[in-house]
């Protein structure tokens, strides 16, 4: 697109009045729009990244919803939210848009307080039909009468939840419409047979052809031809949701459409006219998309442009890392490989996001043990344990704020039995713009109180290398939890040998202040520990625990025994965090007089979306943050730093 065009298309953008102008709008006005907006979020996503693909598949769908709806009064709520920037622009943000994802900026997804328009906040999957028939509901409590609709991805319907949703809505007969964004894809390309299930469809061309043959014959019947020919049409229904989509959706009884072509936007039109005309029970509509229309580069490979940072906007080219050490992912994924062929035991299984935890490389190269098992995490879980219980060594690859949704699997049906499952937990800790339904906050936290949970720690690539193998002939359940990102370009011994447990290390001698860092934090605190010694003439012990349960007591208590002020630092939740679990150890060992005890971590708050940079300075997470800390510390213990030149 010519850079005239676009400036064209931006001005008439801008000159509707938004949201509620769109329903004035003709087809032809609205496939103009459709491409501005698409442009628009192609500027934006070359520049902060963001949640490509899936967007650019659902903008004609939301031109069609926005020309059908009122949105003063009807409420639309978008599953996982990967495919509303198209919603953000064209309800009042797009001046806005170029801050998502920034930092005070719009955020990734919808947020309840960013727009009186996002009426549900989202981030994690399956949870629109639940929270549309609450929506719905209330209204009906509340005698009103306007329209809730739920957009739900063909991905987020293979999550338990979204089927929750559609028995309690069948079963209640509110009116609700469910629009089923079917592209095939979540992530990663579906798998299992609900995703077979929703591919079925009668459009082979014998098919359209013998169709359009019937239809034509039957209205050259005199008198009777238009009426039989509408019969059939019917029949034609009738018998396509025997064979398609329509059998299961009308099981959990909802009124079925579709499939429709979700970018044709008259045909939208008019079946969300259909199904917004349905009085007496929920509806669902069946609308086919393409993930990343209309960029060609994202039509072809979907997976890799659903979330992505820098790339030429006119080519499609990704921008390569400024970084050239591997990230966490990808040293993790590599181990496992190794570790797999070495070890016949070793399960990979992921839930729909062998890219995003690294387990791509295991599943070309091992694939009869690799399993994705779709956006259901509890199933994950306990399909795990199953597996453990016979002799293998599960390891579970999945994201640390995704895998609190299978929180009372790993307590029941893990922790409770013993098993040896690995849970390997992705994106710990801080992870950048996707924000606060992203953040790697909590795990620390939530694992920490389970019996017979081990937690590992790794400070950088060489250490996580060793605790994917200690994991495997552990025999307990074990978590190993690594963050976004680079890692630091540490070597990686050519022999990995097993971590001894509740062992941690120093990794710098000191006498006066005392450092005890986890994971990422680490190395921060190293360099930061080199600072104050520089300005202040005090030194400072740094202490990586490396195990987080079961923690080295022994080894914690001496330093709590020989310091006056101990410093703890983690990128996790203070509360119930590792500095918790140091000031328990204290308490129970009668150190507290004699030792104090600060922590820095995240605190009682989620975070929001900004770079993993700003984020760690803010919490004073970084080697400035935890030397301004230590500097502090220092000087209460006495220590006069040198004067700023």
């Amino acid at each position: 697109m010519s850079e005239h065009m676009m400036d064209t298309l931006t001005a008439y953008l801008q000159t509707l009045d938004l949201p509620g102008g769109i329903r004035d709008l003709t087809n032809a006005e609205l496939e103009r729009l459709a491409t501005e907006v698409r442009s628009r979020i192609l500027e934006v996503c070359a520049t902060n990244g963001g949640h490509l693909a899936p967007s650019l598949g659902t903008v004609e769908l939301t031109l069609a919803l926005l020309a059908s709806l009122d949105l003063e009064h009807d409420q639309v709520v978008w599953d996982v939210g990967h495919q509303s920037y198209a919603f953000k622009i064209l309800t009042g943000r797009c001046a806005e848009f170029s801050t998502l994802r920034c930092k005070n900026g719009l955020a990734g997804f919808p947020r309840r307080s960013e727009s009186p328009y996002d009426v549900f906040g989202v981030g994690h999957s399956s949870t629109s039909i639940s929270a549309a028939l609450g929506l719905a509901c209330a209204r009906d409590l509340s005698n009103l009468r306007h329209h809730v609709v739920a957009v739900i991805g063909d991905g987020a319907l293979t999550g338990g939840e979204a089927f929750e949703g559609l028995n309690l809505a069948g079963h209640q007969g509110r009116r609700l419409i469910v629009i089923l964004n079917d592209n095939e894809m979540s992530i990663a390309p579906n798998v299992g047979a609900m995703s077979r299930f929703l591919s079925r469809t009668l459009s082979r061309r014998w098919f359209r052809q013998t169709r359009k043959d019937v239809l034509a014959f039957l209205r050259t019947i005199p008198h009777v031809g238009g009426k039989l020919a509408v019969y059939a049409e019917r029949g034609e229904w009738s018998f396509k949701s025997f064979f398609t989509p329509g059998m299961l959706f009308e099981a959990f009884r909802f009124a079925y459409i579709g499939p429709v072509d979700g970018h044709d936007i008259p045909a939208l039109r008019q079946h969300l006219e259909r199904a917004l005309a349905v009085e007496d029970g929920p509806v669902l509509l069946h609308v086919r998309t393409q993930k990343g229309h209309g960029f060609r580069a994202a039509e072809q490979d979907p997976t890799h442009y659903h979330g992505v940072g820098h790339f030429v906007p006119e080519t499609g080219k990704l921008l390569p890392s400024k970084s050239t050490v591997p990230s966490f992912t990808r040293v993790f994924g590599q181990e496992l490989v190794r570790l797999g062929r070495k070890d016949p035991r070793v399960i990979a299984i992921t839930a729909a996001m062998p890219d995003g935890t690294g387990t791509t490389d295991f599943q070309v190269s091992l694939p009869e043990r690799f399993f994705d098992v779709g956006i259901c995490e509890q199933h994950a879980v306990t399909f795990a344990a199953g597996l453990s219980c016979a002799g293998y060594r599960p390891y579970v690859c999945i994201y640390s704020t995704f895998l609190q949704r299978g929180y009372d699997q790993i307590v029941h049906d893990v922790c409770l039995q013993d098993l040896p499952v690995i849970f390997c937990i992705d994106r710990a800790g801080l992870v950048g713009q996707d924000g606060g339904t992203h953040q790697g906050a909590f795990d620390i936290a939530y694992l920490r109180s389970i019996p017979n949970m081990h937690m590992l720690a790794p400070r950088d690539e060489n250490l996580l290398a060793r605790c994917v193998v200690t994991a495997a002939d552990l025999g307990h359940s074990v978590s190993i939890r690594y963050p976004r990102g680079s890692a630091f370009g540490v070597a990686i011994d050519p022999e990995r040998k097993p971590l001894p447990c509740a062992q941690g290390e120093v990794l710098h001698e000191g006498k006066d202040l005392a450092v005890l860092a986890v994971g990422s934090c680490v190395h921060p605190a190293l360099a930061a520990a080199q600072d104050v010694e520089e300005r202040y003439g005090c030194s400072v012990l740094v202490y990586d625990p490396i195990w987080l349960k079961p923690l080295p007591e022994e080894e914690i208590a001496d330093i709590l025994g020989r310091f006056a002020c101990v410093l703890t630092v983690e990128e996790g939740a203070r509360a119930g965090g590792f500095g918790s679990a140091v000031l328990e150890l204290a308490a129970d060992r009668d150190l507290l007089g004699r030792a104090r005890v600060v922590r820095l971590g995240i605190p009682d708050m989620f975070i929001d979306h900004a770079t993993q940079a700003e984020q760690r300075h803010d919490l004073g997470l970084d080697r400035e943050g935890i030397a301004r800390k230590l500097g502090e510390l220092a000087e209460q213990a006495g220590f006069v730093g040198k004067k700023a030149e």
